[in-house]
C-alpha cells in the first residue's frame, strides 16, 4: 500500500501557502485539544507545518521523520526564525518509533500514512508511545483528484482508513476538514 516517499528537494512545497485554506495547524491543534502542559508527537514531521505551531501550544513536541534531512530543515526554520522552541528531533521510521514507551499525550500523523509500508507495525508503534487514554490523529488526503497531495493512487479513503484503525483495535472519529482532507481521532 505504501506510496513513495516524499523528496526532501519538494519541502517548500510543504509550506506552501494554499494549504492553509485547506487545513491550518491552528484547526488542527483545537482539534486535537492540545494543552499547554503536554507532548506531542509529530510523527512525519517534515519541515515542521505543524511541528512549530504545536511548539508554541505544547510545552514539548517530538518531531519524528524518517529522512534526517527533513529534520535538518525544520531546525534550520527554528533557527531563522528564532524560535526557542521544546522541540526534539528523532530521526526514525514510523514502524520503529525512536522514543521511549508512553512519552506522548497526543500523537499526530500528518500526510504520511500513505507512505508507510507496514501499517499494523506503525499502529502498534503509535499506541506504544501514546499515553494510556490519550488522542491519536492521523490526517490524509480523502481519495479524490487534487492539485495537492500524492497522486489517486496513492491515497487511502477516509472509509479505508476507518478501517485501518478499527483492525489496530482503536475507536475512530471522522472530522472533515475540507473535501480533500480528512482526520480520523481515537483514543488509545
Amino acid at each position: 500500500m505504501a506510496g513513495k516517499r516524499f523528496k526532501p528537494g519538494n519541502a517548500g512545497r510543504l509550506l506552501d501557502p494554499k494549504r492553509k485554506e485547506i487545513i491550518s495547524p491552528e484547526q488542527v491543534i483545537a482539534h486535537l485539544g492540545v494543552k499547554a502542559t503536554d507532548h506531542v508527537a509529530d510523527l512525519g514531521a517534515g519541515n515542521g507545518y505543524f511541528t512549530l505551531p504545536l511548539s508554541e501550544a505544547a510545552e514539548k513536541v517530538y518531531a519524528v521523520d524518517i529522512e534526517k534531512q527533513m529534520l535538518d530543515l525544520l531546525q534550520k526554520r527554528v533557527s531563522e526564525e528564532d524560535l526557542a522552541g521544546h522541540i526534539e528531533y528523532v530521526v526514525s521510521s514510523l514502524e520503529q518509533i525512536n522514543l521511549a514507551d508512553h512519552v506522548a499525550d497526543k500523537a499526530i500523523a500528518a500526510f504520511v500514512i500513505h507512505e508507510v509500508p507496514d501499517l499494523t507495525k506503525a499502529f502498534q508503534e503509535f499506541k506504544r508511545i501514546i499515553k494510556p487514554g490519550q488522542k491519536l490523529l492521523v490526517l490524509e488526503w480523502e481519495a479524490i483528484e487534487q492539485d495537492m497531495g500524492p497522486p489517486l493512487h496513492e491515497r487511502i479513503s477516509s472509509e479505508k482508513m476507518m478501517k485501518i484503525f478499527k483492525e489496530n483495535g482503536l475507536e475512530p472519529e471522522i472530522h472533515h476538514f475540507h473535501e480533500s482532507v480528512y482526520g480520523v481521532t481515537a483514543e488509545v
